[in-house]
């Protein structure tokens, strides 16, 4: 819409018919609009119109397919990317159909399910802070389920010497149970004289901190082997990854990502400051700890399943709420960015160096780390 703010029309000393007149006979503005958002209304319903908000995550959904069906046609064998859309959508050749369905769809789909866990968590715990730079791997939380999910790893030999169905819970319970500690810490230290993004992230980094020498003592602790097989699990790797990674973390996400746009009214009031949000009727308490526990879970998944990949949830939150162009992170467009980041990040590690395949984790983390110096620089001229 190319006017803000439409005006009636005079004659004279008298308005047109059915004009608002002011005081001096000129017409009363008319309702004010906002470029980019169209007001709809129906009897006593009325809504708000937003293009982006539907056509950014239809586009990133199109970038998520396109780099699920390019990573899955990538490999030691090649195939042709419409054989692979052939098998994808039921038809295609039995040697086709076992490695598309196999072997490499279930790392797609793990890449994709894992990357919209941290993106979504991403843009929660950056709403609640108020701050870009906070993120679950600065606050300490993805460490802590890193701590959680070696301590198994180290002191109970390969997935704490379980065996069947304990074995699969072993990892991910712990990897659960360390995030929920280090999320409550940096909570308790952080709302302790009223929450501030800056308090926020000091008290995260100080745990983060923590955690990692923790992290690094168990690693000490650890025979060559273990800790091999927890180095290999910390940089974050889609390797080796199945359909028996691939159905906990979609069931994780299915019950998640409801929940979290179900949140999404009192997740967008809490940009405001505590007095303006319960003037809004917002339960500040109850909403923070269901968001930050929705958070929290989505991390730790994420974390269990294709351990710590870092920056996604820093950056991805970032760059959807440039792309949407909203007061705060878009819950679902940072979820789409997630994964299509983390996929497009899988495709790039496979195929960079043709002898080795490089962990996602290394991969996000080269790209992610100068983001990260960006944020702090422009932070840093913001308050000054």
């Amino acid at each position: 819409m190319n006017s803000a703010v439409s005006t009636g029309t005079t004659a004279g000393t008298s308005g047109t018919p059915g004009t608002a007149q002011g005081p001096a006979g000129r017409a009363a503005p008319g309702p004010r609009t906002v470029p980019g958002r169209t007001p709809l209304r129906a009897g006593p319903v009325s809504a708000v119109w937003r293009p982006r908000a539907v056509l950014v995550p239809l586009a990133l959904a199109l970038l998520l397919a396109a780099a699920i069906v390019v990573n899955t046609a990538r490999g030691t064998s090649a195939l042709p990317l419409g054989e692979v859309a052939e098998v994808l959508l039921g038809g295609g050749e039995r040697t086709s159909q076992i490695v598309v369905m196999r072997l490499r769809l279930p790392r797609s789909l793990t890449g994709a399910l894992v990357g919209a866990a941290l993106g979504l968590a991403g843009a929660i715990i950056q709403g609640i802070a108020r701050n870009p730079l906070a993120s679950p791997d600065i606050l300490g939380i993805t460490t802590g389920a890193g701590v959680g999910a070696v301590t198994v790893i180290v002191f109970g030999g390969a997935y704490g010497g379980l065996s069947g169905p304990l074995a699969d819970l072993g990892v991910p319970a712990a990897a659960v149970a360390g995030a929920l500690l280090a999320a409550l810490a940096v909570y308790v230290l952080a709302v302790r004289r009223g929450l501030s993004g800056y308090r926020v992230l000091l008290v995260g980094v100080g745990v983060n901190a923590v955690l990692a020498s923790v992290l690094s003592w168990l690693l000490i602790k650890a025979d060559i082997v273990d800790a091999g097989r927890a180095l290999i699990w910390l940089n974050g790797s889609l390797n080796g990854v199945g359909w028996d990674t691939v159905r906990p973390v979609g069931w994780t996400l299915a019950v998640l990502l409801p929940v979290a746009l179900v949140l999404s009214f009192p997740f967008g009031a809490l940009v405001f400051d505590e007095d303006t949000a319960r003037g809004l009727g917002v339960p500040m308490t109850g909403s923070r700890a269901a968001l930050l526990l929705t958070a929290v879970l989505l991390t730790a998944t994420a974390t269990a399943a294709a351990g710590p990949i870092a920056f996604v949830a820093l950056a991805c939150p970032q760059i959807a709420l440039r792309l949407a162009r909203t007061g705060h992170p878009p819950l679902l467009a940072s979820a789409l960015t997630g994964a299509a980041v983390t996929v497009w990040a899988d495709v790039l590690a496979r195929t960079a160096f043709p002898d080795i395949q490089l962990p996602v984790g290394i991969l996000t983390a080269a790209l992610g780390a100068p983001y990260l110096l960006y944020l702090i620089v422009r932070s840093g001229k913001a308050r000054s």
